[in-house]
Protein backbone atom coordinates (compact mmCIF):
# COMPACT_ATOMS: atom_id res chain seq x y z
CA UNK A 1 0.00 0.00 0.00
CA UNK A 2 2.81 2.43 0.97
CA UNK A 3 4.63 1.63 -2.28
CA UNK A 4 1.50 2.34 -4.32
CA UNK A 5 1.03 5.68 -2.54
CA UNK A 6 4.69 6.58 -3.14
CA UNK A 7 4.29 5.69 -6.83
CA UNK A 8 1.12 7.81 -7.06
CA UNK A 9 2.97 10.78 -5.49
CA UNK A 10 5.78 10.36 -8.00
CA UNK A 11 3.28 10.25 -10.90
CA UNK A 12 1.57 13.40 -9.60
CA UNK A 13 4.97 15.12 -9.49
CA UNK A 14 5.71 14.02 -13.08
CA UNK A 15 2.30 15.35 -14.10
CA UNK A 16 3.12 18.74 -12.54
CA UNK A 17 6.56 18.86 -14.17
CA UNK A 18 5.06 17.93 -17.52
CA UNK A 19 2.34 20.55 -17.31
CA UNK A 20 5.09 23.15 -16.80
CA UNK A 21 6.81 21.82 -19.92
CA UNK A 22 3.61 21.49 -21.93
CA UNK A 23 2.87 24.91 -23.28
CA UNK A 24 0.49 26.09 -25.99
CA UNK A 25 3.31 28.31 -27.25
CA UNK A 26 5.55 25.75 -28.96
CA UNK A 27 8.66 27.93 -28.67
CA UNK A 28 8.19 28.22 -24.88
CA UNK A 29 7.54 24.47 -24.72
CA UNK A 30 10.88 23.85 -26.47
CA UNK A 31 12.71 26.24 -24.14
CA UNK A 32 11.18 24.57 -21.06
CA UNK A 33 12.33 21.15 -22.25
CA UNK A 34 15.85 22.45 -22.83
CA UNK A 35 15.80 23.92 -19.33
CA UNK A 36 14.90 20.51 -17.84
CA UNK A 37 17.55 18.85 -19.99
CA UNK A 38 20.20 21.27 -18.73
CA UNK A 39 18.99 20.81 -15.15
CA UNK A 40 18.76 17.01 -15.07
CA UNK A 41 21.16 16.01 -17.84
CA UNK A 42 24.46 17.36 -16.59
CA UNK A 43 27.07 15.12 -15.02
CA UNK A 44 30.67 15.76 -14.03
CA UNK A 45 31.50 12.24 -15.31
CA UNK A 46 30.46 13.08 -18.87
CA UNK A 47 31.96 15.40 -21.50
CA UNK A 48 29.86 16.94 -24.29
CA UNK A 49 31.52 17.94 -27.56
CA UNK A 50 29.50 20.00 -30.05
CA UNK A 51 29.80 19.35 -33.78
CA UNK A 52 28.14 20.34 -37.05
CA UNK A 53 26.75 17.70 -39.41
CA UNK A 54 26.29 19.55 -42.72
CA UNK A 55 24.98 22.55 -40.78
CA UNK A 56 22.86 20.47 -38.37
CA UNK A 57 23.74 20.66 -34.67
CA UNK A 58 25.12 17.44 -33.20
CA UNK A 59 26.86 16.51 -29.98
CA UNK A 60 29.06 13.70 -28.76
CA UNK A 61 28.32 12.62 -25.19
CA UNK A 62 31.17 10.56 -23.73
CA UNK A 63 32.33 9.39 -20.31
CA UNK A 64 35.38 11.23 -19.06
CA UNK A 65 37.53 8.10 -18.73
CA UNK A 66 39.04 5.36 -20.89
CA UNK A 67 36.17 3.59 -22.63
CA UNK A 68 35.08 1.53 -25.62
CA UNK A 69 35.56 3.22 -28.98
CA UNK A 70 34.69 0.43 -31.42
CA UNK A 71 30.91 0.74 -31.05
CA UNK A 72 28.84 3.90 -31.01
CA UNK A 73 25.25 4.80 -30.14
CA UNK A 74 23.29 7.11 -32.47
CA UNK A 75 20.53 8.71 -30.39
CA UNK A 76 17.21 10.08 -31.73
CA UNK A 77 15.46 12.36 -29.21
CA UNK A 78 11.73 12.41 -28.52
CA UNK A 79 9.25 15.29 -28.33
CA UNK A 80 6.44 14.35 -30.71
CA UNK A 81 8.52 15.55 -33.71
CA UNK A 82 7.56 19.12 -32.67
CA UNK A 83 9.79 19.68 -29.63
CA UNK A 84 12.87 18.20 -28.00
CA UNK A 85 16.58 18.53 -28.73
CA UNK A 86 19.94 16.96 -27.93
CA UNK A 87 20.02 19.13 -24.79
CA UNK A 88 16.60 17.83 -23.65
CA UNK A 89 17.77 14.27 -24.39
CA UNK A 90 20.83 14.61 -22.17
CA UNK A 91 18.64 13.25 -19.35
CA UNK A 92 18.97 9.99 -21.33
CA UNK A 93 22.18 10.25 -23.37
CA UNK A 94 24.36 10.94 -20.31
CA UNK A 95 22.88 7.88 -18.55
CA UNK A 96 23.42 5.78 -21.70
CA UNK A 97 27.03 6.93 -22.06
CA UNK A 98 27.71 6.17 -18.38
CA UNK A 99 25.98 2.78 -18.29
CA UNK A 100 27.54 1.49 -21.56
CA UNK A 101 30.90 3.39 -21.56
CA UNK A 102 30.23 4.07 -25.25
CA UNK A 103 30.16 7.37 -27.12
CA UNK A 104 26.65 8.64 -27.88
CA UNK A 105 25.91 10.94 -30.83
CA UNK A 106 22.79 13.11 -30.54
CA UNK A 107 21.52 15.47 -33.25
CA UNK A 108 18.91 18.19 -33.63
CA UNK A 109 16.70 17.15 -36.53
CA UNK A 110 14.36 19.79 -37.93
CA UNK A 111 11.06 20.06 -36.04
CA UNK A 112 7.40 20.29 -37.09
CA UNK A 113 5.21 22.18 -37.79
CA UNK A 114 7.89 24.34 -39.47
CA UNK A 115 9.46 21.20 -40.96
CA UNK A 116 6.94 18.34 -41.24
CA UNK A 117 7.59 14.80 -42.53
CA UNK A 118 10.01 13.81 -44.08
CA UNK A 119 12.42 16.45 -42.66
CA UNK A 120 13.29 14.50 -39.47
CA UNK A 121 13.92 11.29 -41.43
CA UNK A 122 16.16 13.13 -43.92
CA UNK A 123 18.16 14.55 -41.00
CA UNK A 124 18.44 11.14 -39.30
CA UNK A 125 19.84 9.78 -42.58
CA UNK A 126 22.31 12.67 -42.60
CA UNK A 127 23.49 11.71 -39.09
CA UNK A 128 23.76 8.05 -40.16
CA UNK A 129 25.81 8.96 -43.24
CA UNK A 130 28.04 11.17 -41.08
CA UNK A 131 28.94 8.14 -38.92
CA UNK A 132 29.63 6.07 -42.03
CA UNK A 133 31.96 8.83 -43.34
CA UNK A 134 33.78 8.84 -39.99
CA UNK A 135 34.66 5.23 -40.69
CA UNK A 136 32.15 3.37 -38.54
CA UNK A 137 30.58 0.33 -40.16
CA UNK A 138 26.79 -0.04 -39.96
CA UNK A 139 27.34 -3.02 -37.63
CA UNK A 140 29.32 -0.79 -35.23
CA UNK A 141 26.24 1.38 -34.60
CA UNK A 142 23.43 0.91 -32.11
CA UNK A 143 20.39 3.08 -32.82
CA UNK A 144 18.52 4.29 -29.74
CA UNK A 145 15.58 6.62 -29.18
CA UNK A 146 12.64 7.53 -26.98
CA UNK A 147 9.03 8.24 -27.96
CA UNK A 148 9.07 10.00 -31.37
CA UNK A 149 12.80 9.23 -31.39
CA UNK A 150 11.87 5.53 -31.23
CA UNK A 151 9.62 6.14 -34.23
CA UNK A 152 12.53 7.81 -36.02
CA UNK A 153 14.89 4.89 -35.25
CA UNK A 154 12.42 2.41 -36.79
CA UNK A 155 11.66 4.67 -39.78
CA UNK A 156 15.39 5.08 -40.45
CA UNK A 157 15.89 1.30 -40.47
CA UNK A 158 12.91 0.87 -42.83
CA UNK A 159 14.53 3.50 -45.11
CA UNK A 160 18.00 1.90 -44.95
CA UNK A 161 16.44 -1.47 -45.74
CA UNK A 162 14.50 -0.01 -48.71
CA UNK A 163 17.80 1.36 -50.05
CA UNK A 164 19.45 -2.05 -49.69
CA UNK A 165 21.99 -0.75 -47.18
CA UNK A 166 23.55 -2.63 -44.27
CA UNK A 167 21.49 -2.26 -41.09
CA UNK A 168 22.74 -1.26 -37.62
CA UNK A 169 23.81 -3.82 -35.02
CA UNK A 170 20.80 -3.28 -32.77
CA UNK A 171 17.97 -1.02 -31.65
CA UNK A 172 17.08 0.29 -28.19
CA UNK A 173 13.58 1.78 -27.95
CA UNK A 174 12.15 3.53 -24.89
CA UNK A 175 8.36 4.07 -25.02
CA UNK A 176 8.44 4.11 -28.84
CA UNK A 177 5.62 5.90 -30.68
CA UNK A 178 5.10 3.42 -33.51
CA UNK A 179 1.56 4.03 -34.72
CA UNK A 180 0.27 7.49 -35.63
CA UNK A 181 -3.13 5.96 -36.50
CA UNK A 182 -3.51 5.44 -32.71
CA UNK A 183 -5.04 1.97 -33.15
CA UNK A 184 -3.80 0.58 -29.82
CA UNK A 185 -6.46 -0.15 -27.16
CA UNK A 186 -4.22 1.41 -24.49
CA UNK A 187 -5.17 4.87 -25.83
CA UNK A 188 -8.48 4.18 -24.08
CA UNK A 189 -7.51 1.77 -21.29
CA UNK A 190 -4.60 3.91 -20.00
CA UNK A 191 -5.93 7.41 -20.62
CA UNK A 192 -6.88 7.96 -16.96
CA UNK A 193 -3.56 6.78 -15.51
CA UNK A 194 -1.03 8.22 -18.01
CA UNK A 195 0.45 11.33 -16.32
CA UNK A 196 2.34 12.50 -19.41
CA UNK A 197 0.47 11.93 -22.69
CA UNK A 198 -3.14 12.58 -23.63
CA UNK A 199 -5.27 12.46 -26.76
CA UNK A 200 -5.29 16.21 -27.55
CA UNK A 201 -1.51 16.46 -27.28
CA UNK A 202 -0.94 13.46 -29.55
CA UNK A 203 -3.47 14.74 -32.10
CA UNK A 204 -1.65 18.08 -32.21
CA UNK A 205 1.72 16.35 -32.71
CA UNK A 206 0.29 14.18 -35.52
CA UNK A 207 -1.23 17.27 -37.17
CA UNK A 208 2.09 19.15 -36.91
CA UNK A 209 4.19 16.34 -38.34
CA UNK A 210 2.03 14.44 -40.82
CA UNK A 211 -0.90 16.63 -41.90
CA UNK A 212 -2.18 15.42 -45.28
CA UNK A 213 -0.01 12.27 -45.23
CA UNK A 214 -1.09 8.62 -45.20
CA UNK A 215 -0.65 7.81 -41.52
CA UNK A 216 -0.13 4.09 -42.16
CA UNK A 217 2.97 4.83 -44.28
CA UNK A 218 5.71 2.74 -42.56
CA UNK A 219 8.04 5.77 -42.63
CA UNK A 220 5.45 7.65 -40.52
CA UNK A 221 3.95 4.74 -38.55
CA UNK A 222 6.76 2.16 -38.63
CA UNK A 223 4.48 -0.44 -37.00
CA UNK A 224 3.00 -1.03 -40.48
CA UNK A 225 6.34 -1.89 -42.09
CA UNK A 226 7.94 -5.23 -42.92
CA UNK A 227 10.31 -6.30 -40.13
CA UNK A 228 12.00 -9.16 -41.97
CA UNK A 229 15.78 -9.08 -41.29
CA UNK A 230 15.49 -6.25 -38.75
CA UNK A 231 18.36 -6.09 -36.25
CA UNK A 232 18.17 -7.26 -32.61
CA UNK A 233 15.82 -4.98 -30.70
CA UNK A 234 15.14 -4.17 -27.06
CA UNK A 235 11.92 -2.34 -26.10
CA UNK A 236 11.08 -0.71 -22.77
CA UNK A 237 7.62 0.65 -21.95
CA UNK A 238 5.68 1.66 -18.82
CA UNK A 239 2.36 -0.07 -18.16
CA UNK A 240 0.73 3.27 -17.26
CA UNK A 241 1.14 4.86 -20.67
CA UNK A 242 -1.30 5.32 -23.53
CA UNK A 243 1.46 4.16 -25.90
CA UNK A 244 1.73 0.76 -24.16
CA UNK A 245 0.22 -1.00 -27.18
CA UNK A 246 2.51 0.87 -29.59
CA UNK A 247 5.25 -1.19 -27.93
CA UNK A 248 3.38 -4.49 -27.47
CA UNK A 249 2.08 -4.54 -31.07
CA UNK A 250 5.60 -3.80 -32.35
CA UNK A 251 6.97 -6.64 -30.21
CA UNK A 252 4.34 -9.02 -31.60
CA UNK A 253 5.10 -8.06 -35.22
CA UNK A 254 8.84 -8.45 -34.69
CA UNK A 255 8.41 -11.89 -33.08
CA UNK A 256 6.30 -12.91 -36.10
CA UNK A 257 9.11 -11.72 -38.44
CA UNK A 258 11.69 -13.74 -36.43
CA UNK A 259 13.50 -10.61 -35.21
CA UNK A 260 15.58 -11.27 -32.05
CA UNK A 261 13.48 -8.97 -29.84
CA UNK A 262 13.08 -8.50 -26.09
CA UNK A 263 10.60 -6.29 -24.26
CA UNK A 264 10.24 -5.20 -20.65
CA UNK A 265 7.00 -3.66 -19.39
CA UNK A 266 7.72 -1.65 -16.22
CA UNK A 267 4.88 -1.81 -13.72
CA UNK A 268 3.51 1.54 -12.55
CA UNK A 269 5.80 3.47 -14.90
CA UNK A 270 4.91 6.25 -17.34
CA UNK A 271 6.08 7.51 -20.73
CA UNK A 272 9.92 7.69 -20.91
CA UNK A 273 10.25 7.30 -17.13
CA UNK A 274 13.99 6.68 -17.77
CA UNK A 275 14.46 10.48 -17.83
CA UNK A 276 13.64 10.78 -14.14
CA UNK A 277 16.43 10.70 -11.54
CA UNK A 278 15.29 7.67 -9.51
CA UNK A 279 16.13 4.01 -8.98
CA UNK A 280 13.87 2.34 -11.58
CA UNK A 281 15.16 4.70 -14.28
CA UNK A 282 18.78 3.75 -13.53
CA UNK A 283 17.84 0.05 -13.43
CA UNK A 284 16.19 0.41 -16.85
CA UNK A 285 19.36 2.04 -18.20
CA UNK A 286 21.42 -0.84 -16.83
CA UNK A 287 19.14 -3.22 -18.74
CA UNK A 288 19.71 -1.16 -21.91
CA UNK A 289 23.46 -1.50 -21.31
CA UNK A 290 23.18 -5.28 -20.74
CA UNK A 291 21.33 -5.67 -24.04
CA UNK A 292 23.95 -3.58 -25.87
CA UNK A 293 26.86 -5.54 -24.35
CA UNK A 294 25.11 -8.75 -25.28
CA UNK A 295 24.75 -7.90 -28.98
CA UNK A 296 28.28 -6.41 -29.17
CA UNK A 297 29.99 -9.56 -27.91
Amino acid sequence: MALRKKNQNLMNLIKRVHSVVENADIEKHRQSQDYFGALLGSSKDVAVREISIEGMYGEWVAVDRAHMKKYVILYCHGGGYSTGSSLYARTLTTKLAMSTSMDVLGFDYRLAPEHPYPAALEDAMKAWNYLMLLGYGARDVILAGDSAGGNLVLSLVHQLKAEGRILPRGLVLMSPWTDLTSSGKSHETRKDVDPVLHKEYLEQMIHNYAEGQELDNPLISPLFGDFTDFPSTYIQVGDNEVLLNDATMLHKKMVKANVPVQMDVFKGMWHVFQMSPFKTAYEAMEKNAEFIYDICR
